[in-house]
């Protein structure tokens, strides 16, 4: 049945059953793979385009020595469905990477009603540069199924799946397909917020907060799981000076990036009195080719999803005092000059 027809269903009592059976056949997660600047990932890419979505996607498919990215899954978030999946073409384009497949995913949450972010990423989903229709369509099937299928078929622990929005795709393939965990090797997410606090609600982030029940399937799925929380996100922020490298690069991507950044940061800098902007997303990339960049620790996260002024926080147990299982790696500190000399090496190679 295509995902457009699911949508009609019962979802609420479709995903109850599902995360029941997923809950009985979740084991504790095994420690990551530990890496270094030269592991490997086959990679595929869930995310929800968004200024700082596009600039981790240009980022990572300038990097194929490392990333082997087999597809980018989309999903509602920033914006819509129908603009992130345009956004997410239009990066492949930018990066002339037109061997990665775009599917659509979700159009929306799983239970909780749509939010979406146009007041920081602009109504299309992109600030400070042009947005046209891509040349290259999507590919046909939706995320979902092709997720099942491909980790399904994949070898066991081998597929990275780095997550830049709300974890809605992967945590409807959960559900419907609970076996597929055999194929993933780790999750690399951006999301959450502890020490930082948030910025959708005093206490939630928006990746979270925009589909929480989401979250609690995936936080329970039994797969090594490193999130890049606001924790770290707002400790790697622009500069006149970081924006004007990527500019000088004299290649297009740069002035692309710069472009959006220029614009994209102003409402954090304005809105958190920071001297920069976090540039979200793309720490995920950064991690993934450059680990040693971060540094966190193991330890327990639960998100919130009742109704109240908690909703969509993730409860990070960072002492350790509930004495829970680890489920995350949770990063909490990052090298900012560090991640900006990595992109900036990166994007000066696509055109």
């Amino acid at each position: 049945m295509p995902l457009s027809s699911r949508w009609k269903t019962d979802l609420s009592s479709f995903l109850l059953a599902g995360f029941a059976l997923l809950m009985t056949t979740s084991i504790a997660p095994t420690a990551a793979h530990a890496a270094d600047a030269t592991t490997v990932h086959t990679l595929i890419i869930d995310t929800d385009p968004g200024a700082d979505d596009v600039i981790a996607l240009l980022f990572a498919m300038a990097s194929p020595e490392t990333l082997k990215i087999q597809a980018l899954t989309t999903v509602a978030g920033n914006v819509p469905l129908a603009k992130t999946s345009r956004n997410a073409r239009l990066a492949r384009e930018w990066a002339k990477r037109p061997d990665i497949p775009v599917y659509a995913g979700a159009p929306r949450p799983l239970l909780r009603t749509p939010i979406y972010a146009a007041d920081i990423h602009g109504s299309e989903g992109i600030t400070g540069v042009k947005v046209f229709e891509p040349k290259q369509p999507l590919a046909d099937g939706n995320a979902v199924d092709y997720l099942i299928r491909t980790l399904r078929a994949a070898p066991e622990k081998s597929v990275t799946l780095a997550m830049l929005g709300p974890e809605t795709n992967l945590a409807l393939a959960l559900t419907q397909a609970p076996d597929i965990t055999r194929g993933l090797r780790e999750l690399v997410l951006m999301g959450g917020a502890h020490f930082n606090g948030g910025n959708i609600t005093p206490t939630a982030e928006f990746n979270v907060f925009a589909d929480p029940h989401a979250a609690e399937i995936v936080l329970k799925s039994g797969v090594p799981i490193t999130m890049l929380p606001l924790d770290v996100t707002h400790k790697i922020l622009t500069s006149p000076e970081r924006i004007a490298r990527l500019r000088g690069l004299g290649n297009q991507a740069g002035k692309t990036v710069a472009d959006i950044l220029d614009a994209y940061v102003q409402h954090d800098m304005q809105y958190y009195g920071l001297p920069g902007g976090p540039v979200h997303d793309a720490t995920v990339i950064a991690y993934l080719l450059q680990p040693s960049l971060f540094k966190g620790k193991q330890v327990n996260v639960e998100v919130d999803s009742r109704e109240g002024i908690g909703f969509g926080q993730t409860v990070t147990d960072w002492y350790g005092g509930l004495k829970r299982p680890a489920n995350v790696n949770w990063i909490a500190e990052g090298d900012a000059q560090g991640f900006f000399d990595l992109l900036t090496q990166r994007i000066s190679r696509l055109p």
